[in-house]
């Protein structure tokens, strides 16, 4: 009998996941760092760190066999000493609790990021592509650790299956974050000279995907993206908005300016975010895991963009 887990339970991802799974009759569970009031949960969640050293104990009282790695920094760029204690070393001690309660399945959801924004990144980035989150920019840095740390972990202790989802850029109807802040200027920023595109995955195949990967104990490491991309122009007609071109020499410049003066989080390393995105091929996630999104890149990002004219 499965029973799951759930990190970062409290957040929008985790309580969609959790409502499905007891709709699955699945035993559910789930921990948070902190739970908003608002939030409507509909199974047990704890209050938790993921860093806590009793969480081993909890996932013996529950008698888990399935953890779903959910909890990390989504609005990086204030305290990176912080920001790599909870991804990285709090990744690391949920490794250790689901072995010590002997868990049997661990899903987590990494990043397209552990890819790295390099000039030289393949049209296509494909799963077995190497790693190479960016030193200079501390998401991707922690992305690509926290997988070298997930890596070591699978040749040393193979009894603790993997699951790993490298998810494109995530987008609801209603999805608000650091990215689609981008998406509400007046004009849409572009880097000269780059196409810029973007690949998207539908909250909702993201919730089927995951859901998915548990009743079925699937293993591997799967891009998590709707089929396409779609470039910076090509949103910008969408959302019927003009292009401002800036060359990345004055776009780091202004950035280094105001992240100095505090005025934003987004520094200058965010230059490589916008220019140099790794664009995910999703064959594997297709062939091999077995699950098609139902919607594409541009479908995504139009669902998201009705969504937020609506409102």
């Amino acid at each position: 009998m499965i029973r799951v887990l759930i990190t970062g339970a409290a957040g929008y991802i985790g309580r969609l996941l959790g409502a499905k799974l007891q709709q699955a009759a699945v035993y559910v569970v789930g921990i948070d760092r902190a739970i908003p009031k608002a939030a409507s949960v509909s199974f047990p969640v704890q209050q938790l760190d993921i860093r806590d050293p009793s969480l081993a104990t909890v996932m013996a009282q529950h008698s888990i066999t399935h953890v779903v790695h959910l909890a990390s920094i989504v609005s990086p760029g204030g305290n990176e000493k912080r920001e790599y204690d909870i991804d990285v070393n709090g990744t690391h001690n949920v490794i250790n609790a689901c072995l010590e309660a002997k868990v049997q399945h661990l899903t987590v959801t990494s990043s397209g990021a552990a890819y790295g924004y390099h000039a030289d990144n393949p049209r296509w980035i494909k799963e077995s592509d190497p790693l190479r989150g960016n030193k200079e920019f501390s998401y991707s840095r922690h992305k690509r650790a926290v997988e070298e740390l997930l890596a070591h972990y699978r040749k040393g202790h193979p009894e603790l299956k993997q699951l790993i989802l490298r998810p494109g850029t995530v987008l609801g109807a209603e999805t608000n974050n650091m990215i689609t802040e981008l998406f509400s200027r007046p004009r849409m920023l572009a880097i000269r000279g780059s196409s810029s595109p973007f690949v998207f995955i539908w909250d909702q195949d993201l919730v089927a995907i995951l859901l998915q990967g548990v009743l079925s104990s699937q293993q591997g490491c799967f891009n998590v993206a709707g089929d396409g991309a779609v470039t910076v122009s090509e949103l910008a007609a969408i959302m019927h908005k003009p292009v401002q071109q800036v060359p990345a020499w004055l776009l780091r410049s202004l950035l280094w300016l105001t992240h100095s003066l505090k005025l934003t989080k987004v520094g200058p390393n965010h230059v490589l975010f916008l220019r140099y995105r790794p664009v995910l091929a999703n064959t594997a996630l297709k062939e091999t895991f077995g699950y098609t999104p139902t919607k594409t890149s541009r479908e995504v990002f139009e669902l998201f963009w009705r969504g937020q004219h609506n409102g």
